[in-house]
């Protein structure tokens, strides 16, 4: 695993979208090298909030027609792939998927780099990733990292334990060090932790062929805020909020037990926060309310019903409204700089495919900084090649 000639660490991130794994990497010392993304509209908002545009780090374009002499030697490279084919609401077509699919672009990049291939990599996708075509699509993206010289190591962290919004997701790092490498011998379940859950710890357990790297990890710290502490001060005569009729068709729209739960919001003394989604239940459009303090996941609005909505109530009232973009910023951990000068549903798809800040940033100071310390001086591993 090579470092940098001059000791700082670097990366390159694919599907780089709104930049928010940038903002975190860079907060723990790391610098950005290049960056690739498809949609010219969440470039937009990347331009927004990094000046080295100029100086073209970020190149917009399909990663299949990517061409590997692009990207420069760095320490790491990070692919945020799209999550469209392996989640549970999707088509479940897995890596075979038109959108999923272009993690092998990612795979085919790193292997035409050849000797300047990065000696860390770091994917992120939904849990559903793990059980894609039975467990099929997880080991083939594995297998394709250890043809590539890499050991694998995975982990599940949920944003719900640094901001309130519940958001878990899968992780993997590629090592390119022989040294770190470990057999998978021990008791049954043995991996199983706070950040391997039972499901991902069978998963390691059972396939022993995978050259893996298991980590010991910490347990991801204790979130000390909750939904009020994010949101916006928006005066009630504002647009913002929806008119009275379009309110209480919302609350229309709730079952039984999601509507007794608004109607103890609203008899409350103070008013009190939750968000609510639409979802089809028995072909039928229903409001579903969290009140626990916790968005729900932030996702991309697409035909409406990615869009979370804000309820607030007490006092006898209720009103509701979108969730603001600064509103998701917060949620998504940016920190109050983080420029958003686009229009509602664009600041929408930017964060809705966004990865959680703090998440990368506790990755970072617990795996990644580390891990390069640990190697650094030591080469890539000599393993031959093998085409995938």
């Amino acid at each position: 695993m090579h470092r940098s000639r001059n000791g700082s660490r670097t990366f390159a991130e694919f599907f780089a979208g709104i930049g928010l794994v940038r903002v975190a990497l860079e907060r723990k010392g790391w610098s950005a090298k290049f960056a690739n993304d498809i949609d010219p509209l969440k470039a937009e908002i990347y331009r927004h909030n990094f000046s080295e545009v100029e100086d073209k780090c970020l190149v917009i374009g399909d990663i299949h027609k990517l061409n590997a002499s692009l990207v420069p030697m760095v320490d790491l490279a990070t692919a945020s792939f799209p999550c469209n084919d392996l989640s549970l609401a999707g088509a479940r077509s897995g890596l075979a998927g038109q959108q999923s699919g272009s993690f092998w672009g990612f795979i085919r990049i790193l292997r035409e780099m050849g000797k300047r291939r990065p000696g860390l990599v770091l994917l992120e996708n939904v849990t559903g990733f793990l059980s894609s075509n039975g467990g099929k699509d997880f080991f083939d993206a594995l297998q394709a990292l250890n043809k590539l010289g890499y050991f694998c190591d995975t982990f599940i962290l949920d944003a719900v334990n640094f901001v309130p919004q519940s958001r878990a997701r899968l992780f993997v790092i590629g090592i390119g060090d022989s040294k770190l490498e470990c057999a998978v011998h021990e008791a049954y379940r043995f991996y199983e932790s706070s950040v391997r859950p039972a499901a991902l710890a069978d998963f390691i357990f059972s396939h022993p062929g995978i050259r893996w790297s298991i980590r010991d990890l910490p347990c991801p710290p204790s979130r000390k805020i909750f939904l009020q502490d994010v949101l916006e001060n928006i005066p009630h005569d504002r647009k913002d909020w929806w008119n009275t009729e379009r309110a209480s068709y919302l609350l229309s729209q709730m079952s039984p037990k999601h509507a007794a739960m608004a109607r103890k919001m609203i008899s409350g003394q103070k008013y009190s926060y939750g968000t609510i989604f639409r979802r089809v239940r028995n072909g039928k459009s229903m409001a579903e309310l969290r009140n626990d303090g916790i968005a729900g996941c932030l996702r991309t609005p697409r035909g409406g019903s990615g869009r979370q909505i804000l309820f607030k109530a007490g006092k006898g009232r209720y009103y509701a409204r979108l969730l603001t973009p600064r509103e998701c910023a917060r949620l998504m951990g940016t920190g109050e700089t983080y420029k958003i000068n686009v229009p509602l549903n664009q600041a929408l798809f930017g964060f809705g495919d966004a990865v959680c800040v703090p998440v990368i940033e506790w990755i970072a100071e617990n795996y990644l900084n580390p891990a390069l310390n640990e190697s650094a001086g030591r080469a890539i591993t000599s393993t031959p090649l093998a085409r995938i």
